[in-house]
């Protein structure tokens, strides 16, 4: 395969325990911002800094699987060397000052050590002729940034600008049959796109894009009558991908837009939910989405009118009709009367919902592909004891920074033996039919097991979830398969 591009997801995701043979030695004068590190007045040493775009490219180095070092010049300002050394061991790289360009020996100890591995670049602004000789001679790429004056048939890698230095690894190493980037055990290569570059040239060197498009949502107008995603506003490079993959109906992203668009609605997720009761049967408990209620607007004499209706009754959890892409959508509130209504600072159109008791314990279930893991989280308290700590008013909070969660004292007073509650095959039933119905490679929901009926209640249903709880070596290799999987088995569909 050629390099996959990696786009929005977890980088700390991307490390793994094995070798880099890939070596990246990156020179002071790509780093250091020109203007910030001359002197100022009287003499004073001007604060010294990273140039535009440098913090964003050590960053995604530091989780590449390249082996990195910073070096610079014999007789660097000291507090330019000192720098240098200190951002060094910031992004774990290694640092290395290179001798006069008169010494007899320009490569210092461990750039002739790193000359016997497959691939190694020199990345400058600039390079002395000598030096830039002795790297060739050592079977180092050198690649030069913004700088014409480097003779053109020396065979330098030309580059105008530090947002192209990924991509030029890319494409670089894969060519000398090395990996670039992060190289999975079945072969999937990597590289995060730059919004800051043309992308379409960007696209036509890799197979497939995985994305997750929720992180690049600037605005949703859930008032509008138009369906998704026409009423979404994406940023302007989201939206290049998105244009592009119109236009090129062979392309591959993972996963497609469409598919993702009904989380991002929890009356469609609602909708979805219900289709899963039909895995209930005799002697096994009864699965449910939470009974639930769209209202538009809090009037008090309306609303009870609506809830009689829909056989709600307080405690009620409060969420935003749009479930993730904006600041808002988790915001919430937890109502115990219907006086608590007024002024209530949840978004409208809203969603409310049964409060149901679980003995303060969520499973969060996790689908890769034909893969299912789960974990147990700590959760909310029982109503009685959220009640109790209210004073009387609306229990706000957002339920990815603030989500209150059960003490340790309410925790044994419910004593909740975690996973012999749950009926883990039906979840997994649940599971792959819920990836037959979504179309979706990857993704996550909550279970919660309601006390008093034992009713295993989907709470909630997302899109690339962080697998945060599921060990690495446990969760990576299901990840890179599922991905492999999923692009030959949409390839093979799109030749069909």
């Amino acid at each position: 395969m050629k390099s996959a591009s990696l786009q929005a997801l977890n980088p700390n995701r991307a490390m793994a325990a094995m070798g880099r043979s890939v070596r990246v030695v990156l020179d002071s004068s790509i780093l250091l911002d020109p203007s910030a590190a001359r002197l100022g007045g009287g003499g004073v040493t001007a604060e010294v800094a990273l140039r535009p775009g440098a913090e964003a490219l050590l960053r995604r180095l530091r989780f590449s699987n390249l082996r990195v070092a910073i070096c610079h010049p014999e007789g660097l300002p000291t507090n330019e060397s000192g720098f240098l050394e200190r951002t060094a061991k910031l992004y774990s790289f290694g640092y290395m000052p290179l001798t006069s360009p008169s010494g007899s020996n320009l490569l210092n100890e461990l750039m002739l050590e790193w000359s016997g591995t497959n691939s190694c670049f020199y990345v400058t602004s600039g390079v002395h002729e000598g030096l830039l000789s002795e790297l060739q001679n050592h079977n180092w790429a050198v690649i030069a940034i913004g700088n014409e004056d480097v003779i053109k048939n020396s065979g330098v890698i030309h580059i105008s600008m530090l947002q192209e230095l990924l991509i030029t690894l890319a494409t670089s190493i894969k060519k000398r049959g090395a990996f670039p980037i992060y190289p999975s055990k079945n072969d999937l290569i990597f590289v995060p796109l730059s919004f800051e570059l043309p992308l379409a040239s960007q696209l036509q060197e890799v197979d497939l894009v995985l994305h997750k498009i929720t992180d690049e949502i600037i605005k949703i107008d859930p008032n509008s009558s138009i369906s998704f995603p026409k009423r979404i506003s994406f940023s302007p490079g989201m939206s290049e991908i998105i244009r592009f993959v119109e236009e090129h109906c062979d392309f591959c992203v993972i996963d497609p837009f469409k598919n993702i668009y009904p989380l991002l609605d929890r009356i469609q997720i609602q909708e979805i939910l219900v289709r899963l009761e039909g895995l209930s049967a005799e002697g096994r408990p009864r699965l449910r989405a939470p009974c639930s209620l769209k209202v538009e607007n809090f009037c008090g004499s309306e609303l009870q009118k609506q809830l009689a209706e829909a056989k709600l009754s307080f405690p009620l959890i409060v969420k935003p009709q749009v479930a993730c892409g904006v600041a808002d959508a988790h915001n919430m509130a937890l109502i115990f009367k219907i006086k608590e209504f007024s002024n209530l600072s949840v978004p409208l159109p809203a969603i409310l919902q049964e409060y149901i008791d679980h003995g303060s314990k969520i499973f969060k279930f996790y689908a890769i592909g034909d893969k299912v893991f789960h974990a147990i989280k700590n959760s909310m308290p029982n109503a009685s004891h959220l009640k109790s700590s209210s004073g009387g008013k609306p229990l706000t909070f957002n339920s990815l920074k603030t989500l209150p969660v059960a003490t340790k004292e309410q925790l044994l007073q419910n004593e909740v033996q975690d996973s012999k509650l749950l009926d883990i095959n039906l979840v997994e039933e649940a599971a792959k039919l819920l990836k037959e119905l979504l179309g979706l490679t990857i993704f996550g929901f909550d279970v919660v097991v309601q006390e008093s009926s034992g009713d295993h209640v989907i709470v909630d249903l997302n899109y690339l979830p962080s697998f945060k709880e599921v060990p690495d070596n446990v969760v990576m290799p299901a990840f890179w398969d599922a991905i492999k999987q999923s692009y030959e088995s949409r390839k093979q569909m799109m030749q069909t």
